[in-house]
Parts: C-alpha cells; sequence; structure tokens
C-alpha cells in the first residue's frame, strides 16, 4: 500500500521532517541525553562537565585549547564549565608559567575517585539502547566519519 509520502513529488518529500538527517541527529541527540540525566544525577554532573571529566579521565594536564579541541568548543563555553568543576573540587585550573593566556587543567583526588563511579554509565546506555555491542560501537563509527565529513580536524 502506498503512503502519502510517496504521491508527492521528490522536491516535497526531501522536505518531509522525517527525511531529515538533522533532525533524526537532533532527536537522537535529546533523547541520548535525557537517558544521561538521571545517571549523572547520581555522580553530580550534567552531561557538558561529564564530556570535560571523560576527556580528562584519558590524559590528565591538558591545555584548555587541548580539551577544546577534543570537544569541539570553543574556549567561551568551556571556561564557565571548567569554572563550576573547578568549584566543585573536581579540578584545577593553572596558568601556563611559559605563557599566561594559556590554562592547564589538572584533576584533583576527587575527579579522578569520580572516575570510578562514571563507569557503570556506559552499561546502562547500552542496556537502554537495546543494542548489541558491536552495534553501538558501528553507529558511533558511522557518526565520527560524518562529523569529519562536516568538520574537517584541524
Amino acid at each position: 500500500m502506498r503512503s502519502d509520502s510517496d504521491l508527492l513529488p521528490d522536491s516535497a518529500r526531501l522536505l518531509q521532517l522525517d527525511n531529515q538527517v538533522c533532525f533524526a541527529l537532533y532527536s537522537a541527540s535529546l533523547a541520548m541525553t535525557k537517558l544521561y540525566k538521571p545517571l549523572l544525577e547520581d555522580i553530580g554532573l550534567t552531561y557538558p562537565q561529564y564530556l570535560v571529566m571523560l576527556v580528562l579521565w584519558e590524559g590528565d594536564q591538558l591545555m584548555v585549547s587541548e580539551l577544546g579541541e577534543r570537544l569541539y568548543l570553543d574556549s567561551g563555553t568551556l571556561t564557565p564549565l571548567l569554572k563550576r568543576l573547578e568549584s566543585a573540587g573536581l579540578l584545577t585550573r593553572l596558568r601556563d608559567a611559559q605563557d599566561e593566556r594559556r590554562v592547564r587543567i589538572a584533576l584533583t583526588d576527587a575527579g579522578r575517585a569520580l572516575r570510578s563511579a562514571a563507569e557503570k554509565i556506559p552499561a546502562c546506555v547500552l542496556q537502554s539502547t537495546q543494542c548489541t555491542l558491536p552495534e553501538l560501537q558501528a553507529l558511533t563509527g558511522q557518526l565520527h566519519a560524518l562529523r569529519a565529513q562536516l568538520v574537517p580536524r584541524r
């Protein structure tokens, strides 16, 4: 049986909301952020703060600019996030001795310890998606490839 959208000209079909890759990504992102919210509340982080902590758990002692490159965020967006994480006692921000315009981010003991509480989150997310690990890894790879085509790395 044909649907109403089958009867539309191609140009009209292309403009339907459900045919927009941007909307599929946007609505999936909203759903994923909603999934993470209670998991992150349990460890006292917001979603953007969690992303910052993930990068720092991979490699401590980063410059704000390096952190921004990893997260695709500018310093104007990162600075308030970092200040809140510093106020929470999870990291420190130190001016670079050679160039005071540069700020180095370092985890505190509390910031490093928070990692163990966060280790349960990926398994909860995997279970909630009802996907297999290989399916999620493949999807993640596709999204990384799409981002690379849209925003080439510097």
